[in-house]
């Protein structure tokens, strides 16, 4: 406030005036030479300090802006990478490149990210694999909670549980209660080991306090194949493979992982609100930024991503290809992406998965 509120200005945490006494008039103190010099040399303080931040602000972005990520294009991560950054590179006036770094199931590009320059030009699409990595893999040359930093949530992709209509339930609950009372008679199939996939059904195992045996596969569709001619009986699928089979009836849909339901499927119940309180799994993705990439250029990121994956046109498309738009806080996603670490390496340890 200014000297009617009778505190003294602050910038920066330093102290730039202060208020007169009672025996000082503010005319006399303004006009003492000696006080305006040392009032002068704090306000030029106060400039030097806040300047490279508010410089770097307006300055940035200079030049091209990448987005690294760590599987191939086409993906559920590529294509989400790809609906975020084109509409951001118009919003900044620069090119944004996607620079697809796969291979060893994500490794390679959290690697080559962790060692990217902080400089605000570099920026990491992470997924729930690199939640799960830490848990199934001993020789990661990285953290993902300490080598980078939240920038924010992108986008979610529903894991859907379908069983072949051949199975004689209609509901979460009536598969509980058969897998209970046929112990040893059904399967699940996954999309590999130690995926999303193969970890919502360990959590399903675990919180409804059944035994459904895994059967992995090498992939989405041979682990759909199967469960539409019957070698399996029940599926945790991600979306995009689940939607095309229900609409023709081939599969039937029980209920998807998400805390909510499903824009995609919104007839569909979740399985928390239909047999198992408190079930969630879903695939994610976000992005992360290199340790040490200064805030406020973090802040600008997420901002404009809020802004970007909240146009309705983006939403739509985004659901059509089967993510949804989910932005939020670095902080929200920093405290998501470390309780998502912790919660799957219980599922890993209770289930003694092992990679192959």
């Amino acid at each position: 406030m200014g000297p009617a509120g009778g505190k003294a200005p602050r910038c920066s945490g330093v102290v730039c005036g202060r208020a007169t006494d009672k025996n000082e008039t503010q005319e006399t103190a303004l006009l003492d030479p000696q006080r305006r010099r040392v009032i002068a040399g704090l306000g030029a303080a106060c400039a030097t300090t806040l300047l490279p931040t508010f410089a770097r602000a307006a300055a940035w972005p200079g030049h091209a802006v990448t987005f690294i990520v760590p599987f191939p294009a086409g993906g559920p991560v590529d294509t989400t990478a790809r609906f975020t950054a084109q509409p951001l590179g118009h919003l900044w006036s620069v090119p944004t490149v996607v620079d697809n770094r796969s291979g060893a199931g994500g490794i390679v590009g959290a690697q080559f990210a962790a060692k990217a320059e902080p400089d605000g030009y570099n920026f990491f699409f992470a997924s729930i694999h690199h939640a799960v990595l830490p848990s199934l893999r001993g020789d990661l040359t990285y953290d993902i909670t300490r080598d980078f930093v939240p920038v924010g949530m992108a986008a979610v992709f529903p894991i859907v549980l379908v069983v072949n209509p051949s199975l004689p339930v209609n509901s979460v609950s009536e598969l509980i209660a058969y897998a209970k009372a046929n112990p040893g008679k059904l399967s699940f199939s996954s999309s590999g080991t130690g995926g999303g996939t193969h970890l919502a059904g360990e959590l399903f195992n675990a919180m409804a306090g059944v035994k459904i045996q895994h059967i992995p596969y090498r992939g989405s569709a041979p682990a759909m194949q199967d469960l539409l001619g019957g070698q399996v009986q029940v599926m945790f699928a991600d979306g995009p493979s689940a939607v095309p089979h229900l609409k023709t009836g081939k599969v039937r849909a029980l209920g998807v992982g998400n805390p909510t339901r499903s824009s995609m499927l919104p007839d569909v119940p979740t399985i928390a609100e239909s047999g198992v309180p408190g079930y969630e799994a879903y695939s994610w993705s976000g992005v992360l930024a290199p340790k040490g990439t200064p805030a406020d250029i973090v802040a600008r990121v997420n901002a404009d991503m809020v802004k970007v994956l909240s146009d309705p046109a983006t939403a739509k498309a985004m659901v059509a290809a089967g993510a949804e738009p989910k932005p939020g806080s670095p902080e929200a996603f920093g405290a998501f992406v470390r309780g998502e670490v912790l919660k799957w390496r219980e599922v890993i340890d209770k289930a003694g998965i092992k990679l192959e």
